[in-house]
C-alpha cells in the first residue's frame, strides 16, 4: 500500500499559494485494509475514507467510465492494481494530476509543473469534457489563480465551449452551480469567473440573467463604461478589492438585472429597472437555491439602491422609511451591507473606481442616530400605542436635524 497527497494541496504548495486542505490518494490496498486500520468510509459513489486521526480524505485509486449526463454520469472501478497515473489522468487539469510521496517526491506525469510554470491551465486529456461541472471549475481557478498571471490555454477554453454546446451544463444541479458560484464569488478576482464563462458560451445557459446584461448600453453621463454587463463585473471587482463578504458580492452581482428588461425605445435609459429587477433576481436566487439572508439582502439592494446614492436629498420620513425596510432596529449589520453593495454599485464605473462615496457614512451615520432614540428617552405620560408613534416622530425629527447639518 502506497499513499501519496495529491490535487489541491500538491498544487498549491508548489506555487506558494496558501492551502488548507489535503487530499490522499492510495495506491494498492482494497477497502478492506483501510477498514482494518480504523479509516471510516464516507464516500457513495466510490470508496473514500476519513483517517482516523487527522480525519483527512484518502480515496483508494480508481478509474472511471462514462455511463450517462452530467457530474454523476460515471462508474468507477477500484483495484489493487490500479496504478497511480491511471488515477491521475482522470484529473480535470495538469496542475491538479500531481502526487507526492511522505518524502517530497513529486510525481508529474502529466507536465502539470511545467504548466505551473508557465501559469497555464489546461487539461489532463480529453476525457475533460465527460464532466460539466469541471466548466465551472476552471473558471473558478481563473479567478483565484488570475494575480499569478495564469490563463486557460486555448485547446481547454475550446473544451468548455464544446461542453457548453454539448447541453450537459443543463445536467448539473442547482446545489453544484451555487457551491461552485459561492466559493468563485470570494476569491480575489470573481469578476474573471463569469468572464470565463461568458468566454465559453456557459453564462447564458447558467446565468441568463447576468448573461443578458451585455450589450445593454447605459448613460455614459453616469455609466462611461456604456455596456451593463461590464459595469456589473466591474462592480463586482470593487466589492472583491474591498474584501466585503458573499451576501455583498452576490447583491452586487443581480443589483442591475431589471435592466435587461428596459423597452428598447427607453435606452440608453432605464427608468424603473429597480422594479423591474425583482422577478429575475428573485427567479435566480430560486433556481439556484441561494440562502434565504443572500436573496434577501439582494432584493432590497436591487430595489432601493438608488435611494442610497441620493440619500442625501431625501426627506426625513423617506430615509426613516428606508432604514425601516432595512431592519435598522435589530440587524444593523444589513444596513451596513447594503451601503457596502451600494457602493460597489458606485464605484464600479469606468475611470471613477477611486471616486468618493459619502453616502455610505451618511447612511451608517443616520442608523446610529435612529437607535439611539429608545423608549426611556420619551416623556413618562407616553404610554402603550403611543410610544411606538412617538419614537418614530422622534427619529424623524432627529433625521431632520442630521440632514440640516449636512446641507452643502
Amino acid at each position: 500500500m502506497q499513499v501519496y497527497l495529491v490535487g489541491g494541496a500538491v498544487r498549491d504548495h508548489l506555487l506558494g499559494h496558501p492551502y488548507h486542505e489535503k487530499d490522499y490518494v492510495v495506491v494498492g490496498a482494497t477497502p478492506e485494509q483501510l477498514l482494518s486500520e480504523g479509516y471510516q468510509p464516507v464516500g457513495k459513489d466510490f470508496p473514500v475514507f476519513l483517517h482516523p486521526k487527522t480525519k483527512e480524505e484518502y480515496a483508494l485509486a480508481r478509474t472511471e467510465r462514462k455511463s450517462g449526463m452530467g457530474y454523476h454520469g460515471f462508474q468507477f472501478f477500484t483495484d489493487t492494481t490500479v496504478k497511480l497515473e491511471e488515477d491521475l489522468i482522470r484529473r480535470d487539469l495538469t496542475i491538479n494530476a500531481m502526487a507526492m510521496d511522505d518524502s517530497g517526491k513529486v510525481y508529474d506525469p502529466y507536465g502539470g509543473q511545467k504548466d505551473l510554470d508557465h501559469k497555464i491551465l489546461r487539461h489532463v486529456s480529453y476525457a475533460f469534457t465527460e464532466d460539466p461541472l469541471r466548466v465551472l471549475r476552471v473558471a473558478r481557478f481563473a479567478a483565484r489563480y488570475a494575480s499569478y498571471g495564469f490563463r486557460i490555454a486555448d485547446e481547454t477554453l475550446q473544451l468548455m465551449k464544446d461542453i457548453a454546446q454539448s447541453g450537459e451544463l443543463n445536467a448539473l444541479t442547482p446545489e453544484r452551480v451555487w457551491k461552485e458560484t459561492s466559493r468563485a464569488l470570494m476569491e480575489d478576482h470573481a469578476d474573471l469567473y463569469f468572464q470565463t464563462l461568458k468566454d465559453c458560451d456557459a453564462l447564458k445557459i447558467l446565468f441568463p440573467e447576468i448573461d443578458d446584461l451585455f450589450g445593454v448600453p447605459q448613460r455614459p453621463e453616469y455609466h462611461p463604461e456604456i455596456d451593463c454587463g461590464i459595469h456589473t463585473l466591474m462592480a463586482l471587482k470593487q466589492a472583491c478589492v474591498a474584501n466585503y463578504p458573499l451576501e455583498v458580492r452576490f447583491a452586487v452581482l443581480v443589483h442591475d438585472l431589471g435592466k435587461a428588461l428596459t423597452p428598447v425605445d427607453e435606452l440608453p435609459r432605464h427608468i424603473l429597472h429597480e422594479e423591474r429587477g425583482i422577478q429575475p433576481v428573485t427567479e435566480i436566487s430560486d433556481r439556484l437555491k441561494v440562502p434565504t439572508y443572500l436573496k434577501n439582502l439582494a432584493l432590497i439592494v436591487c430595489k432601493e439602491h438608488l435611494k442610497c446614492h441620493q440619500v442625501k436629498n431625501l426627506k426625513p420620513g423617506t430615509l426613516w422609511r428606508l432604514l425601516q425596510r432595512l431592519d435598522v432596529l435589530r440587524r444593523p449589520e444589513k444596513v451596513l451591507a447594503f451601503v457596502q453593495a451600494c457602493e460597489c454599485d458606485a464605484k464600479g464605473r469606468l475611470g471613477l473606481e477611486d471616486r468618493p462615496y459619502p453616502q455610505a457614512q451618511y447612511i451608517l451615520d443616520a442608523m446610529e442616530i435612529v437607535r439611539n432614540i429608545r423608549a426611556q428617552d420619551l416623556p413618562d405620560h407616553i404610554q402603550g400605542a403611543e410610544i411606538g408613534e412617538m419614537l418614530i416622530q422622534y427619529r424623524i425629527e432627529a433625521l431632520a436635524k442630521f440632514k440640516e447639518q449636512h446641507t452643502d
